[in-house]
């Protein structure tokens, strides 16, 4: 499967949540059963931007324990935009991660 989560933390009561999403909502949905994420709290269009589960941080290790692939922070806008074919989003999302590995390199 090719389910990713992400490497934000959002802060929901005394929880801290990221994002997970998948190719596909088949695969979404079959990890969400397999971590124990109920259905209901699936989010899609038009109460959301695009189609996602917010899981807490244990959920997010267990996914990442099941096969899911983390991404970092720009992921999910990454991902939405390769879904809209939004290229001018994902030269700007190219541009950051370009600009953060040279901070990171040079801070060395």
């Amino acid at each position: 499967m090719t389910v990713y989560v992400d490497d934000i933390r959002l802060p929901y009561g005394r929880m801290v949540m990221c994002h997970m999403f998948a190719d596909t909502l088949d695969e979404l949905h079959a990890m969400a059963d397999a971590i124990g994420i109920q259905r209901k709290w699936f989010q899609q269009p038009p109460k959301a931007s695009w189609e996602h589960y917010d899981i807490s941080l244990g959920k997010k290790e267990l996914a990442l324990a099941k096969g899911a692939i983390l991404t970092d922070r720009y992921g999910c806008s990454y991902f939405v935009a390769q879904q809209r074919g939004d290229t001018a989003m994902i030269e700007r999302i190219d541009a950051l991660r370009a600009r953060k590995q040279r901070i990171e390199t040079v801070g060395r």
